[in-house]
């Protein structure tokens, strides 16, 4: 019997543990369904080009066709180990802007404006340059600057400000627009995910079991009240109970699946599939958000990029006697050192566009391999807050199954229109005179395309995820939400979803560091909860392998 049992060792995943086992009285179990994360793919940051299509320690999912998208299926990448996706990311450490926090707290969830939000980020973090008012020294999570940056990056970010952007040392500080170089988290050049940040000190304590290779098929429910665990481990099936609460943290793609497959979510969804309906809460599943990235791509003249060429092997071998030596240099490479955040026009009030500056040709995640063969550069550009909206639903009952992911990218037309406005944009940077030495023929969307029309026919045929779904058991108090402002499953007790799945909205940056954050937060009501005296059974957490 254990007090919380947590289903998904992702970012968030990782936080709960940690934290609620640090008191050694409370009994903690931490399942994940990948396994450890002992792969030295995780821990080289380079390793991220092989992670994004291992099958061992990556979920691998495919959207539905997507009708804006000439019908095309979108390959989703989701780690699956410990640490979940902060084990295959791009290691960059953006939280969003204060505005996007300050929406969620108009929206009615009192408690998480940026300001009280704030604490929890600084909490989580180890700055190595150093703390303030907006960083933290100290924490569990390293975040450090790029040792040695490639020139392509450099490049980048004097195009930036030639382009009349400023730059920006310091996107989570108090102004997120500008160019510049992302802090990562890393630390002496390995990857510092979530699992390396909090489990490492956490798994020897004798309070904590880590299960590892372990699907969890469905909550165990009583009534109302949620009691634990249904999971399948090496073919075998067992049940782990909780006295206190459950806690799911899959993601947003897993979290729900988990409370369709317990009986919880859409009633006329879960009926469909044959699954008894326990509570009928219809937005399990809904307001699924996603940023959709659109690149452009040149050859570079000079042999100065990550592209595979004839002195691939000579450049390789010193680069990883310059890694093991220095910790820096190619094999330190998080794949996008270099970007930013800029308003695509005038009549926007924050940055609606993100950069990210990858020094080598990239085509659908690096899949294609072939084109992965010569020097370049890529710009992506992603919209920051689109109008369209998605969702997640059951394929089957199987939990072995995967979920049905449609995200409806550009079904809202203005999410289309700032596509064409970020491709002009990203143009206008590639353009400038801090390039002149590198710049290539351009590759996508390519010379001839120049028309709006032609813009979007190339978003069309090439626009992609760039990894950061959410928003699919939303906090709030309307209707449509599917856990309030502490967590809580909406009409159940002893059940908390706890991920990226309850951002009500997607904010303007990458998703790891706020669903650190919103765990770290999480971790802490749920202590309070249990100091207050409330029933120990009444929450089941649902946390994310972000």
């Amino acid at each position: 019997m254990y007090d919380y049992i947590i289903v998904g060792a992702g970012s968030a995943g990782c936080v709960l543990a940690n934290r609620l086992s640090a008191d050694p009285s409370v009994r903690v179990c931490l399942i994940e369904a990948g396994p450890k994360d002992k792969s030295p793919l995780i821990h080289t940051p380079i390793g991220i080009l092989s992670l994004m299509w291992s099958r061992k320690l990556n979920w691998r999912y495919y959207t539905e066709p997507q009708p804006h998208l000439d019908n095309r299926r979108l390959y989703w990448p989701r780690g699956k180990t410990l640490g979940g996706s902060s084990s295959t990311n791009a290691m960059i450490y953006t939280r969003g802007h204060r505005w996007d926090y300050d929406h969620w707290a108009e929206l009615g969830n009192r408690g998480w404006s940026y300001e009280e939000l704030l604490p929890y980020f600084r909490k989580a973090e180890n700055r190595e340059a150093g703390g303030d008012e907006y960083h933290g020294t100290g924490g569990p999570l390293n975040v450090a600057r790029l040792r040695k940056p490639n020139e392509l990056s450099k490049a980048f970010v004097e195009a930036g400000v030639q382009a009349g952007y400023p730059r920006n040392d310091d996107f989570n500080g108090p102004e997120q627009e500008g160019v510049g170089l992302y802090e990562v988290t890393q630390k002496n050049g390995r990857r510092w995910s979530a699992a390396q940040a909090y489990l490492r000190e956490a798994e020897s304590r004798p309070n904590l079991d880590i299960v590892t290779d372990a699907l969890v098929t469905r909550i165990l429910l009583e009534g109302r009240r949620a009691v634990g665990v249904e999971l399948r481990r090496r073919g075998v099936r067992q049940t782990l109970r909780a006295a206190a609460e459950v806690i799911v943290s899959g993601g947003a793609i897993n979290s729900p699946q988990l409370l369709m497959l317990s009986g919880i979510g859409p009633a006329e969804e879960l009926r469909r599939h044959g699954i008894e309906v326990r509570h009928s809460l219809p937005g399990v599943g809904r307001n699924l958000q996603d940023h959709l990235d659109v690149m452009i791509v040149h050859k570079c003249r000079k042999a100065v990029s990550y592209g595979f060429a004839l002195d691939s092997l000579y450049k390789g071998v010193f680069a990883l006697f310059e890694y093991l030596r220095k910790r820096q240099g190619m094999f330190a490479t998080n794949g996008a050192e270099a970007g930013g955040f800029v308003r695509s026009g005038d009549d926007q009030a924050i940055p609606d566009l993100q950069f990210h500056l990858t020094a080598m040709r990239l085509d659908n995640h690096g899949l294609n391999l072939p084109f992965l063969f010569g020097h370049g550069y890529s710009l992506h550009i992603c919209e920051l807050r689109p109008k369209s909206r998605g969702y997640i639903s059951l394929n089957s009952a199987d939990p072995a199954e995967p979920a049905h992911i449609q995200p409806n990218y550009l079904e809202a037309p203005e999410d289309m229109e700032k596509m064409v406005r970020a491709v002009k944009v990203g143009r206008a940077v590639l353009a400038q005179p801090a390039f002149d030495p590198y710049r290539g023929a351009e590759i996508f969307p390519g010379e001839r395309v120049r028309s709006d029309d032609e813009i979007r026919d190339f978003v069309r045929r090439k626009a992609n995820t760039i990894y950061h779904p959410v928003g699919t058991c939303k906090m709030g108090q309307d209707d449509s939400a599917v856990v309030d402002e502490r967590l809580r499953v909406r009409g159940m007790e002893g059940l908390r979803v706890i991920d990226a799945s309850i951002m009500p909205t997607l904010v303007g940056g990458n998703t790891n560091a706020p669903t650190i954050a919103i765990a770290e937060k999480g971790a802490e009501m749920i202590l309070e909860d249990r100091k207050r005296g409330r029933e120990p059974s009444a929450t089941v957490a649902v946390a994310a392998a972000q």
